[in-house]
C-alpha cells in the first residue's frame, strides 16, 4: 500500500496556489478598473491574468503525472518533485508580475518537473506491464 499523504499535501498546496492567483486577478480587476467580462486592460492586470491562466494550463499536465508517478513509481519522489513545481510556479508568478521577460527560468523549471514526472510515470507503467 502506498502512502500518499505527502503527495496529497502538495495537491493541497496547488489548490492554495490557485486560490491566491485567482484572488490576485480579482484584486487587479478592481485596482485597474477592468470590468468583467473584459480580459484586457492595464498591463499589470493582464500579467496577473496570464499568470493565473498559464498556471491552470500547466496544472492540467502536472497533477495527473504527479499522481501517476506517486502510484507507479515513488510517492516521496513525487512529493519532492511536486514541491519543486509549486515553488517554481510561485517564482514564476512573482517574476511574471514584475516583468513578463523574467518568467523564463521559473517556467523552465516547472516544465522540467512535469517532463520528469511524465517520463517517470510512463516508464513505471510500461515496466509494470512487462
Amino acid at each position: 500500500m502506498h502512502d500518499f499523504r505527502w503527495v496529497a499535501l502538495v495537491t493541497i498546496a496547488v489548490v492554495v496556489l490557485h486560490f491566491v492567483l485567482a484572488w490576485n486577478v480579482g484584486r487587479a480587476r478592481v485596482k485597474y478598473g477592468v470590468k468583467a467580462p473584459a480580459m484586457s486592460g492595464h498591463p499589470d492586470f493582464e500579467r496577473a491574468f496570464r499568470v493565473q491562466m498559464n498556471t491552470i494550463e500547466t496544472t492540467l499536465m502536472f497533477l495527473p503525472v504527479l499522481w501517476l508517478y506517486a502510484a507507479f513509481a515513488d510517492g516521496m519522489w513525487a512529493a519532492g518533485l511536486g514541491a519543486v513545481w509549486v515553488v517554481a510556479r510561485i517564482w514564476y508568478a512573482a517574476a511574471y508580475q514584475h516583468s513578463a521577460a523574467k518568467r523564463g527560468p521559473a517556467y523552465g523549471l516547472s516544465m522540467f518537473v512535469v517532463v520528469v514526472l511524465a517520463v517517470g510515470s510512463a516508464w513505471s507503467v510500461i515496466r509494470g506491464l512487462m
